[in-house]
């Protein structure tokens, strides 16, 4: 056997077995709306889990999507912020042109899909603005040219937690009406901040898979983490600490996403096991064309729970 074969061997080996680690951990699909077997860390508190567990990370660089500029869009302002050990990372994010009144005004933080971020993003963002928020986009560490080392849905959850303070903090906004929503690979990190966290007062993932597993068998080259250890899949999996959200919590995704349905169903009842308010929906429409719609709900839902 040569060198790469040997390689790929390991690789699909080590998939092999965080595979079948995933399926002790979860139910398998057939038995998604039955009562699920208790995954062994649902009642750990992720944000206690946090503070204790340091990704280990075999492959050190940037996020693996192509990327634009980051000059500010249209309607929107660059900032920067800070995060990592120390405040280590500067980070940059936009954030909506807005006037300063005598109430504060509510916002929001949005995730961007995909690991870059870009103007297309940003120019769905105008139904916020229009809604009353404040909107602020951050980049990640290593997305867009930017300092750091991509992880895959760990580390990037203290920059979140990071971009959080930031728009707290900025002048003119209500730090108690803060919400979080995000698409895609946003969508996911959207679920994990919210469990990481009591600062949001909703949070709105669209489109996110709650099932790290499933994610990283689909896409085994963005695995930069040991893989080898199946907890660096179960840090990054809301499945496993469902009971963990500190806020209301709707889940949402497109009709033509089938293969999102199951974990979405089980996402929520592990989560209202332990008094959590969850919804979950669907709108028409697949990963891109249903978001207009989606971000649509999000709004008409943070209305609700901020009423």
């Amino acid at each position: 056997m040569t060198k790469d074969n040997d390689k790929t061997f390991l690789r699909q080996r080590r998939l092999l077995l965080a595979g079948m680690a995933g399926a002790l951990v979860l139910p398998r699909v057939a038995d998604a709306f039955d009562v699920p077997a208790e995954p062994r860390l649902i009642t750990r508190d992720y944000a206690k889990v946090r503070k204790h567990f340091h990704t280990k990370l075999l492959q050190k660089g940037p996020a693996p999507d192509r990327y634009e500029p980051l000059d500010a869009p249209v309607g929107a302002d660059k900032i920067f912020y800070r995060s990592g050990y120390g405040g280590e990372l500067e980070l940059i994010a936009w954030v909506s042109k807005y006037k300063r009144e005598s109430k504060p005004k509510p916002a929001v933080l949005f995730l961007h899909g995909g690991n870059a971020m870009g103007r297309g993003h940003w120019n769905l963002m105008d139904p916020y603005v229009d809604a009353g928020y404040v909107v602020m986009m951050p980049t990640m560490r290593g997305e867009n040219g930017q300092m750091g080392n991509f992880s895959g849905f760990y580390d990037e959850v203290d920059d979140v937690l990071s971009a959080a303070d930031r728009l707290a903090h900025l002048p003119g906004v209500d730090a108690n009406r803060l919400f979080i929503a995000g698409h895609s690979i946003g969508g996911t990190l959207t679920m994990l901040a919210s469990m990481s966290t009591e600062k949001f007062r909703a949070a709105a993932p669209i489109s996110g898979n709650p099932d790290a597993f499933r994610f990283f068998n689909r896409y085994p080259q963005d695995i930069r983490f040991d893989d080898e250890n199946s907890h660096e899949f179960e840090v990054r999996t809301a499945l496993c600490y469902a009971q963990s959200f500190k806020c209301p919590v709707r889940v949402v995704h497109g009709t033509d996403e089938s293969h999102f349905n199951d974990r979405a169903g089980l996402l929520a009842s592990r989560a209202r096991s332990a008094g959590v308010r969850i919804e979950t929906d669907t709108v028409t429409g697949n990963h891109t064309s249903a978001l207009p719609a989606e971000i649509a709900q999000s709004i008409r839902f943070f209305h609700g729970v901020a009423a």
